[in-house]
């Protein structure tokens, strides 16, 4: 599965976001782009829609930054999908022909398996793994 570079970006940043979560500390655009590896032009992109979707908070400012709008456990994969690449979860079959609705009938089981799997996913799961790759010499 071809996921586009917006998403993995937003997943990586919320990722961070995540493991910094305690509700109150803030994280500089600076700091997530460097820890990530992101532009900082592209991932305030990615910031924004994800802040537009209710994902996370910002506060401006010499202080400012970014943070988790609600606990981790309640960010689904789905949800973010649905923030920065919502075509992911579209499909476009047609109804036409003999074969169309079986075709089409298929497809529509596979996108709702997909978007079953999506909302399973939580961006702690996603944050936890991250951290249980590392290995400490």
């Amino acid at each position: 599965m071809k996921i586009s570079q917006k998403l993995e970006y937003a997943c990586r940043a919320l990722a961070q976001l995540a493991r910094r979560s305690d509700g109150r500390t803030l994280t500089r655009l600076e700091e997530l782009a460097q820890r990530e590896a992101i532009s900082a032009n592209f991932l305030v992109q990615i910031l924004n829609d994800l802040r537009r979707a209710g994902l996370i908070d910002s506060r401006r400012g010499k202080a400012g930054g970014y943070l988790l709008a609600r606990a981790a456990k309640e960010i689904t994969l789905r949800q973010i999908v649905v923030a920065v690449d919502p075509a992911l979860l579209q499909f476009s079959v047609s109804n036409e022909g003999e074969s169309g609705p079986g075709v089409r009938g298929a497809w529509e089981r596979v996108s709702k398996a997909l978007g079953e799997s999506l909302d399973g996913v939580t961006l702690e799961t996603l944050s936890q793994q991250a951290v249980d790759q590392m290995f400490y010499i």
